[in-house]
């Protein structure tokens, strides 16, 4: 579903991004881990189609972003690090709102059940997100991925701002939407999480892929220890 070869990117003659290749299956969730810097969120940039790589290809479902990002932003559910919501408007009201913007109309039931879903609590849904906590303002954000109905999630730090609790929460999610055919890309510091919800793990470095290898293969302290290791050399 997702196909980036030999993708590099570069800023003012600096690599962001270098030689990179990864591919993502239906139902496959890939974690990229890597400091600030290593090129994370210009990859999910890239994929979004708000930048073209100044070489290579990126497709998502066989479609070219660079060529037609219109059509590959029908498919994804981006959650960014820090959710843009309006502020005099409440939770369920944001919802509303950004769903209409991909043209989708939902009952309040079936809108309060997705804020549910992806834990914000009830009495919440009807406040203003001026008074939002960044956690809550992010599970509106999840909603709004969620309610798409998306084929593609890029997530980039979803988990900031969400206490243990929620952060299980969307851990569940995330592999709920996985089993039902999503295909999901986070990029995240959080070596735990990713070692937890994904199939796959990338370790990035300056732009570049240094590291590939399965969850399943390696424990969190194994992940730790080799991130580390990446990291310091």
């Amino acid at each position: 579903m997702i196909h980036l070869q030999s993708v590099s990117k570069s800023f003012k003659n600096k690599p962001a991004v270098q030689n990179l290749n990864l591919e993502i299956r239906e139902g496959e969730i890939l974690g990229l881990l890597g400091a600030n810097g290593a090129g994370k969120s210009t990859t999910i940039n890239m994929l979004l189609g708000f930048l073209n790589p100044d070489s290579g290809t990126i497709e998502i479902n066989k479609i070219d972003t660079s060529k037609n990002s219109h059509e590959t932003r029908k498919l994804i559910g981006y959650i960014p690090e820090n959710v843009n919501l309006y502020p005099y408007l409440s939770g369920i009201e944001n919802l509303d709102y950004f769903c209409r913007l991909s043209g989708l109309k939902y009952s309040k039931t079936e809108l309060k059940d997705y804020l549910t879903t992806c834990g914000l609590e009830q009495n919440a849904h009807a406040q203003k997100v001026s008074g939002y906590s960044k956690g809550m303002r992010q599970k509106v954000g999840i909603a709004i991925a969620y309610a798409k109905k998306a084929k593609v999630y890029l997530l980039d730090e979803p988990a900031s701002g969400l206490d243990p609790l929620a952060s299980n929460e969307l851990s569940n999610l995330l592999k709920k939407l996985a089993s039902d055919g999503a295909t999901i890309l986070m990029a995240s510091h959080d070596i735990f999480r990713v070692r937890e919800v994904c199939n796959r793990i990338g370790i990035l470095k300056n732009g570049v892929l240094v590291k590939e290898l399965n969850s399943k293969d390696v424990s969190a302290h194994e992940l730790e220890t080799l991130y580390l290791q990446f990291m310091q050399n």
